[in-house]
């Protein structure tokens, strides 16, 4: 996830969205340091390396531990592209037993580097087909979330406009000077939102819509903390900043949290999702190839795409479950988008293309 991680955090959003670390680890004591405390022998140990964004509530780490035998030490590495450098870097000799947080944006990169063993982890005929991207199952289908454009409500019905619902209409007269967006060099939605486009407009196309947006006024900015916590109106940290901008690009689950850490909870979210302009993140668990406790890693993924670590996830990482029975919060089903036709682009075309995109995007854009 690039720079800005994903998840939202003190003002509400920056744990569980876009830039910044969740607090919460899971083993034991929370922190991380569980193996350590523990007294078990390092073989009852499984280690999980993660993106900063990792969280499990304490109660369900402990319901795996107590069922497998194993205690769970969490080792953040920071952002996931980052994390997953590092286990490129350690390639046979990995800091860990299982890595989480690939998503499809460095999918390529994680298989094309060797640096998993497949498995193919129980339960994994309860995972929805659409996400299984790896028929060698080097990694496994943990979570997966939309990037999208938001806007802010209370802004719209003032001015009597409609909410743009669409990649097209971004680039329409009456939303000039109304869209911030991250950059896609230095950013995880940022990149996202460049892929929608790809996805949307094809090869040639995607360059030609860009074009027609920084006409209309688009404004870049490095992360989404900048944008979602400063620029943008909608947010609770953009009002404190006075943000200006009405639409910006975030996530499908950004509403559910605007509810979560407001107080009083508002009835109706303040933001709204422009379904139109998504695209589908998935990230993935993979057993780490050297890993110490092979074993252990393969308990670890076959408990994360169970019901009880699937119905945890939404409300501790903001992301949306991939098994076919895990039920969603009421508070995603109320406040949340569901995004029924995302842009996608298929990883190796990813791993082929996004460097090049993304120089053609800042010379187009930023420069």
């Amino acid at each position: 996830m690039s720079t800005t991680t994903r998840r939202l955090a003190a003002t509400a959003l920056a744990t569980a969205l876009g830039t910044a670390a969740l607090s919460a680890c899971g083993g034991g004591s929370g922190d991380g340091s569980a193996a350590e405390d523990s007294g078990k022998p390092a073989q009852k140990t499984v280690t999980l390396v993660s993106h900063d964004s990792f969280a499990v509530t304490d109660a369900v780490i402990k319901d795996f531990e107590q069922q497998s035998g194993y205690t769970v030490k969490v080792l953040k590495s920071g952002d996931a592209g980052t994390a997953l450098n590092q286990e490129i870097l350690t390639k046979g000799s990995p800091r860990g037993d299982v890595f989480f947080g690939v998503d499809n944006t460095l999918l390529s990169r994680a298989l094309d580097n060797g640096i998993f063993t497949a498995y193919e982890a129980k339960g994994l005929d309860t995972v929805k087909p659409e996400f299984v991207l790896d028929a060698q199952h080097r990694v496994t289908p943990v979570d997966s979330g939309d990037i999208c454009v938001n806007y802010d409500k209370a802004y719209f019905a003032d001015k009597g406009i409609a909410p743009p619902q669409t990649l097209d209409d971004l680039a329409k007269p009456e939303y000039k000077d109304l869209l911030v967006v991250e950059n896609a060099a230095t950013s995880s939605p940022g990149l996202g939102f460049l892929l929608a486009t790809v996805g949307k407009y094809g090869e040639e196309g995607w360059k030609d819509y860009w074009a027609k947006l920084k006409a209309n006024g688009v404004e870049v900015v490095d992360g989404w903390e900048q944008a979602y916590n400063e620029r943008f109106s909608g947010s609770a940290g953009g009002r404190k900043a006075k943000g200006d901008r009405p639409l910006v690009v975030s996530y499908a689950s950004s509403p559910p949290v605007e509810v979560l850490y407001a107080e009083p909870q508002p009835a109706e979210a303040p933001t709204g999702v422009a379904t139109g302009t998504c695209f589908r993140q998935t990230e993935f668990a993979g057993l780490l190839k050297g890993a110490k406790n092979e074993a252990g890693g393969k308990a670890l993924i076959d408990f994360m795409i169970g019901k009880k670590f699937q119905e945890d996830m939404p409300l501790k990482m903001f992301v949306n479950p991939v098994v076919k029975d895990a039920q969603l919060p009421e508070l995603f089903t109320r406040h949340g988008a569901v995004v029924e036709k995302p842009e996608t682009v298929a990883p190796d075309t990813i791993a082929k293309n996004r460097e090049q995109w993304v120089k053609t995007w800042t010379s187009l854009v930023v420069k």
